[in-house]
């Protein structure tokens, strides 16, 4: 799409000069008609001559002299070859018009001068029609660049995503697993829910946007997930407040929540998890706390698959528009998230 916007660009650029330069040569020569008898045929034959040959000349440097030669760096070969061609289109467009407007004008010395001075102006136009295949040229590069740089990027976001579903599903089956083997009677449930994620992670996340309502349809969902194996009276606090009718690039947010059931919950009444989701305006500010298992390692800065993860998702979404800071205590982990721009 953007190779055929430049394309088009391109031609109309290119037209748009042409229209220009016919409308001006009209001009000139008209202006160089004395006398009551201006002849209109001999004005539009002087620009059409004038115009073909200025196409011819400046096409075959653009089609051929520049690709072939300046562009593969072959600039000895050009310089000659252009000059070549330069010659001799001049010496032929000459000769068309002794031809067609008779020899005594040639001979004249103010009518040399002008043959001069127009075939520097023609050097000029020839060369800043080269100049153009220049720019386009760096332009299509430049455009091939980006959507390399773009489909490598969403590659390497497909391929994280793509980690993030097995390493979900995995944690929720060991939870299904547990369930089934104390024969709770919530394994009829948890499966629903299941089901449930399933259909956001499948169908939903593979978009590059989507709504936050969603993710945190998503995230609610997985908390009561969570909320079948542990204890009522542990405190699992998920809080939202602002609009939620922004935009967000799916499965960010659920690494942290992920993170803080794996590290911060067990048995014990003393667990927590606090969770606040604030959006103001374009700016979503996602801040998680949890208490930590005391007999779990001390967990490092952006441990496990999950962290790692998404924090390499979001240098790819969010590149110099989110700050994420991490406060790992003795006794408590938090993870504060704010994008911006959103």
């Amino acid at each position: 799409m953007a190779m055929n916007l430049h394309k088009k660009r391109e031609l109309l650029l290119h037209a748009a000069f042409w229209a220009v330069y016919l409308s001006f040569i009209t001009l000139h020569i008209t202006s160089t008609q004395t006398g009551p008898n201006i002849h209109l045929g001999r004005v539009l034959l002087g620009s059409l001559i004038s115009l073909c040959y200025l196409l011819s000349l400046s096409y075959l440097n653009y089609f051929y002299l520049i690709p072939a030669f300046l562009l593969k760096n072959k600039i000895g070969a050009f310089i000659i070859l252009f000059i070549a061609f330069f010659a001799a289109f001049t010496l032929a467009r000459i000769g068309i018009e002794i031809l067609v407007f008779g020899r005594a004008w040639e001979l004249q010395s103010a009518a040399r001068t002008e043959v001069i001075i127009q075939s520097v102006i023609d050097l000029f136009i020839v060369l800043f029609i080269g100049l153009l295949r220049f720019a386009f040229n760096w332009l299509e590069l430049d455009s091939r660049r980006r959507q390399l740089e773009t489909e490598k990027l969403n590659a390497e976001l497909k391929f994280l995503k793509a980690q993030v579903n097995p390493h979900f599903f995995f944690n929720t089956l060991n939870n299904l697993y547990y369930l089934s083997t104390i024969k709770s009677d919530t394994a009829p449930l948890i499966i629903s829910k299941l089901s449930e994620v399933m259909r956001y992670m499948i169908y939903d996340s593979n978009h590059a946007q989507i709504p936050l309502s969603k993710e945190i349809e998503f995230m609610q969902h997985y908390i009561a997930l969570e909320r079948l194996r542990v204890k009522e009276t542990i405190p699992l606090e998920f809080e939202v407040a602002g609009k939620t009718d922004i935009f967000i690039s799916p499965l960010i947010l659920i690494a942290f929540l992920e993170n803080a059931f794996k590290h911060g919950i067990n048995g014990s009444d003393s667990c927590w998890i606090k969770a606040r989701l604030e959006v103001e305006g374009n700016r979503l500010v996602y801040t998680i706390a949890n208490s930590k298992i005391k007999k779990m390692p001390h967990l490092a800065e952006g441990e496990g698959i999950g962290l790692s993860n998404v924090k390499r998702r979001l240098d790819l979404t969010y590149p110099g528009r989110h700050q994420l800071s991490i406060s790992n205590q003795d006794d408590s982990y938090s993870v504060t998230l704010t994008i911006d721009q959103l």
